[in-house]
């Protein structure tokens, strides 16, 4: 009696494929490995500092690297750089949402062409180009705005200025002037294409089927939208999401000319005053001595670190829900 056996199977490949294979394989390792690099230079640049700073850089808010005694840290900076990034995501993310889905389900097919080639163009405008137009046309106009949000809603605690009293007509504008506020709003215009694209791009792709079936169903064009494409396009819309959060997180020139750097955690963002990782580097750079350019590497690492965690966080929120598992 003999017991059957599964069959081996052999793939074949040919020529043309083994070595498409082998460039897609050399390109992955290519990219870990440049990671590594960057991660290693910048461990073995910031070593000095942190061996002198030790765990007081995470928690210290003064920047006098060449002042001694530790006497640097990166505690104002990282606050100021997530609360920039924070406004960013918040304005950003509805403003792409909308756009994306009106480009993919309202809008005219002669228009729709002519705003996806609007929004593309728009990513490729340059950051100092967005920083010119923050400083000399968004900052004078905003102002009146932040001014309303700080007379009606400061009693909460980060829209309060401190210092001024809101309905004092007579208070000086540039207490609101080069805020949190207003870089996160250039950071978040900055943004807004790259994850519009993004959604874009996942909502074309969701099912024809589940969309004629929602509509014959009985369903609004609202209701197939939140029943069909929506839950279709949640990873894209998460992954997205995270892409221009990491992006908003290493923005530089275009913050660095519109902040007024201040080196103590500022909480309240449209009051003057903040900071971020990248624009101390910056502001920094030129002047440094070698020991505070060791403390700028050390602050760019706890950048590049922060940008890696949130990075793999999206990756695996974006692995549990595949676009289209709940449609």
């Amino acid at each position: 009696m003999t017991v059957d056996a599964p069959r081996r199977l052999t793939i074949l490949r040919d020529a043309p494929d083994i070595r498409f294979r082998a460039i897609a394989r050399a390109g992955g390792v290519a990219v870990l490995a440049i990671m590594l690099l960057v991660g290693a230079f910048l461990a073995i640049r910031a070593s000095q500092a942190l061996g002198v700073a030790g765990l007081s850089f995470l928690t210290t808010q003064a920047w006098e690297p060449d002042a001694g005694a530790g006497r640097f840290g990166i505690a104002a900076v990282l606050v100021g750089t997530i609360l920039i990034a924070l406004v960013a995501i918040l304005i950003a993310v509805p403003l792409s949402t909308g756009t994306a889905l009106y480009i993919t389900e309202y809008a005219p097919l002669r228009l729709r062409s002519a705003l996806v080639g609007l929004v593309d163009l728009m990513a490729a405008i340059p950051s100092v180009v967005y920083g010119l137009w923050g400083f000399f046309f968004l900052q004078q106009s905003i102002t009146p705005v932040s001014k309303w949000i700080s007379q009606t809603f400061g009693w909460i605690p980060i829209f309060a200025v401190d210092g001024v009293d809101p309905d004092d007509p007579l208070a000086s504008p540039t207490v609101y002037t080069s805020s949190t506020f207003i870089a996160g709003i250039v950071v978040a215009l900055m943004i807004t294409p790259i994850i519009t694209s993004i959604m874009r791009e996942v909502f074309s792709q969701a099912p024809l089927g589940e969309r004629e079936g929602a509509l014959a169903l009985g369903s609004t064009r609202w209701g197939m939208i939140r029943s069909v494409v929506l839950p279709y396009g949640r990873g894209g819309m998460i992954g997205g999401t995270m892409l221009g959060l990491g992006r908003a997180l290493g923005e530089t020139i275009a913050v660095y000319m519109i902040i007024s750097p201040i080196f103590v955690i500022q909480p309240h963002i449209l009051q003057a005053g903040a900071s971020s990782v990248s624009s101390l580097i910056a502001l920094r750079y030129g002047e440094a001595t070698p020991f505070a350019m060791s403390a700028l590497m050390a602050a760019g690492l706890a950048l590049f670190l922060m940008t890696l965690v949130i990075n793999f966080a999206a990756s695996s929120i974006v692995a549990r829900s595949r676009s289209g598992q709940t449609s």
